[in-house]
């Protein structure tokens, strides 16, 4: 009997393990010490340090794995060292991120803007462009929206060198 609740015990923790963390359950004190990482790997983004800046972003993503731009600071650095398995990773996790904060608040039309850019980075602008008539077609007033389509955006998104150095 004793061996059947520890195994059921271990079943529940791995279980746990896969669950991503709400973003309540992620403490004031974890957000202030993951934006102080960030600020430092942008620092050393600054400088191109890309080597000092990718495990101060990692951490800063684990601690809050619900902000999209640390996701998206993680795979910009990885993708600049040349580890393309591991920036189409964090990329990923970025599009998740800010997927779900649009789940959350669909009135955060940046979420949604930077899931579209996330999208493009992972070289689905098909996806990208597919998600802005989804969301148009719920929302056919937006300004921002009704911009970025007009404006053709995404083009010009996809024609940038800079954006070109650090996509898939």
């Amino acid at each position: 009997m004793k061996s059947t609740s520890v195994l059921m015990s271990l079943l529940a923790l791995v279980a746990l393990a896969g669950c991503k963390p709400k973003p309540e359950d992620i403490t004031p004190l974890q957000r202030k010490e993951a934006a102080s990482l960030v600020s430092e790997a942008e620092f050393a983004m600054t400088l191109r340090d890309y080597s000092r800046a990718e495990p101060l972003f990692e951490k800063a993503a684990k601690l809050c794995p619900d902000d999209g731009e640390y996701w998206l600071g993680l795979g910009v650095t990885r993708r600049r060292l040349g580890n393309l398995a591991g920036a189409k990773a964090a990329y990923e996790k970025a599009r998740s991120a800010y997927g779900d904060e649009f789940k959350r608040d669909s009135k955060n039309t940046d979420a949604v803007l930077q899931e579209m850019y996330v999208l493009a980075l992972l070289g689905r602008s098909d996806d990208a462009n597919k998600l802005m008539e989804k969301v148009r077609k719920k929302d056919p007033e937006n300004p921002r929206f009704r911009s970025f389509t007009e404006n053709k955006q995404m083009e010009r998104l996809l024609a940038e060198p800079s954006f070109k150095e650090i996509a898939l």
